[in-house]
């Protein structure tokens, strides 16, 4: 869906390299607004409820790194990702941008790397306001403690020369890799240990390595590691159907090697520390104000988090919606439930649900068989289609129902709603609410 207002400030002297890319973005939901500027580019940040910034530099690096640098501070104390179109230079310092790529850049590659960078500022806004929450109830939330260890990364394909081409120029990058010749060994590795990214050569047919990624997207443990697919110049896949199987990010064999590496690198850096944080959120669980069965947000402490949540993502001119999950009702949950194993299934879904979602999204148990969830900068589509893919997870799951019968399934009643301007959260909530019921009750 189409965002009916700009996210994306394009700073640019000229339209050559961001012309079609502001066209594809727009088409994305990315949609733009173009600054030839500094000045210009100032205000519209003032006035809009901008998400993330592209400052083309190719002609003048002096002129985009300090543009990009005054960016920053003018957008601060939110956290503004900015991404960098130019030569990057030999010793791979990014300075003030998040990333640097060589244009030309493909829109729907730009696109998922905006939504990437936008999610990491947005999850250390998150830690912020969620170490706030808990410090009103005497509780002190740890800050992240970030691996300073190599980068692991995984390469799944056969060595073909361009693939350990890329190989070599991640480890020059610092990076370890581990090579995986099929997809069983592959999961083999990815089950063993841990990886910051993972790198797909799609060979001679892509099949098998999109078939990868779609697997790990149905993963809870696996399922926010990002994929690289690296393609053959002459692939004739198109982008839908790569980045409908869960594809993070796209590199072909025209793209110099160093390059895919460092934006590998990248990625591999940014989910470390959403990992990070995600450990250090995590901890708060140990603080005894969570639910005792599951380890999410109790009703109380969620209402406080989001009445905070909504203040912040009000100020910052961003979005907010929420989502309420009810188990749905059925005969066989009936005796499920009177026997006491819908019970013991509980913390299983609970675990599953905060393992689902994003590390800046916000799950509460607001009663035994009722989940909340807050989808900071995020739309009322993108939180349906969240809401939605986490409880069909969990329809897939079968649950214990004791020795000698066939386990059983969970559905949920899925309601989602967008806090529109000046509207509580409660209400918000309440809304989302009734549209689980009456899910429920057609």
């Amino acid at each position: 869906m189409v965002s009916p207002k700009p996210r994306t400030l394009v700073f640019a002297r000229d339209d050559r390299w961001v012309g079609p890319l502001c066209e594809g973005l727009d088409k994305l939901g990315w949609r733009t607004v173009t600054a030839r500027g500094l000045a210009a580019a100032l205000a519209a940040l003032e006035d809009l409820g901008i998400e993330a910034a592209v400052v083309d530099f190719s002609d003048d690096a002096a002129a985009g790194f300090t543009g990009a640098a005054r960016l920053k501070a003018a957008y601060a104390p939110r956290r503004l990702p900015v991404l960098g179109l130019g030569e990057p230079n030999t010793s791979g310092e990014a300075g003030p941008f998040d990333l640097i790529m060589r244009p030309p850049v493909h829109p729907a590659q730009a696109a998922l790397r905006l939504e990437s960078l936008s999610r990491a500022a947005v999850t250390e806004e998150e830690f912020d306001l969620r170490a706030q929450t808990l410090a009103e109830r005497g509780k002190r939330l740890d800050p992240p403690i970030l691996d300073e260890g190599p980068l692991q990364v995984l390469t799944v394909g056969e060595p073909a020369p361009k693939f350990l081409a890329l190989s070599h120029a991640l480890r020059a990058c610092g990076a370890k890799t581990t090579g995986a010749f099929t997809a069983y060994t592959a999961f083999d590795y990815l089950h063993e240990r841990p990886f910051d990214a993972v790198v797909l050569w799609a060979g001679e047919a892509h099949g098998e390595a999109l078939s990868i990624a779609a697997g790990m997207r149905r993963n809870t443990r696996l399922f926010h590691i990002p994929t690289m697919l690296f393609l053959h110049a002459d692939s004739e896949v198109g982008p839908g159907e790569i980045f409908d199987r869960g594809v993070t990010d796209v590199a072909t064999g025209e793209t110099p090697e160093e390059e895919t590496a460092r934006r590998v690198v990248a990625l591999a850096r940014t989910y470390r520390r959403e990992a990070a944080i995600r450990k250090a959120l995590d901890r708060a669980r140990a603080s005894g104000l969570m639910d005792a069965a599951t380890g999410l947000f109790t009703r109380d402490l969620f209402a406080s988090h989001l009445a905070r949540l909504s203040t912040a993502m009000h100020a910052r001119h961003r979005s907010l919606s929420v989502a309420v999950l009810r188990i749905a009702d059925g005969a066989e949950l009936a005796l499920m439930r009177s026997e006491g194993w819908l019970d013991r299934a509980i913390p299983q879904i609970g675990s599953m649900i905060g393992r689902l979602v994003r590390s800046e999204d916000t799950v509460a148990r607001l009663a035994p068989d009722v989940f909340a969830l807050a989808f900071p900068a995020a739309g009322q589509e993108a939180a349906r289609a969240a809401a939605e893919r986490i409880a069909a997870v969990i329809a897939c799951t079968a649950f214990d129902a004791g020795e000698g019968r066939t386990p059983f399934t969970v559905n949920f009643d899925v309601g989602v709603a967008e806090l529109e301007r000046g509207e509580p959260a409660a209400r918000a909530l309440e809304r989302a609410g009734a549209k689980a019921a009456q899910r429920r009750a057609s």
